[in-house]
């Protein structure tokens, strides 16, 4: 996006973003998940398999993911975070975590929800 200094360009350029975001709440689905560490390890925890079964993102039926830390709210696509994701199965970012460890998931950057 270029810069411009004119109020009525900017005006146009922010309605335009309104209605976008808009449209990611009308008729979407959006799962969402607070992370009280995240701040702390600059990370998120992405859920996939818990008590021996797949769940979080595996199976969420969401259209997009909102990841809330501090007080801040990040939307994205949950098809862009399972790519994601997906690339660090098998990793040492690919951990147990949740109640009692009985959770896997992968701890992703939080530059990569940007």
């Amino acid at each position: 996006m270029n810069y411009n200094n004119d109020f009525k360009y900017d005006l146009k350029v922010g309605q335009a973003k309104e209605q976008e975001l808009g449209n990611i709440f009308n008729n979407k689905t959006v799962e969402v998940k607070y992370d009280i560490k995240a701040l702390l390890t600059r990370n998120v925890f992405v859920e996939y398999y818990s008590r021996g079964k797949k769940s979080g993102i595996s199976t969420t039926l969401a259209d997009y993911y909102c990841f809330c830390f501090g007080d801040t709210f990040h939307i994205i696509p949950t098809n862009i975070l399972k790519i994601r994701c997906r690339s660090y199965i098998g990793t040492k970012r690919d951990v147990k975590g949740g109640d009692k460890n009985t959770s896997k998931g992968i701890l992703l950057p939080i530059k990569y929800l940007i």
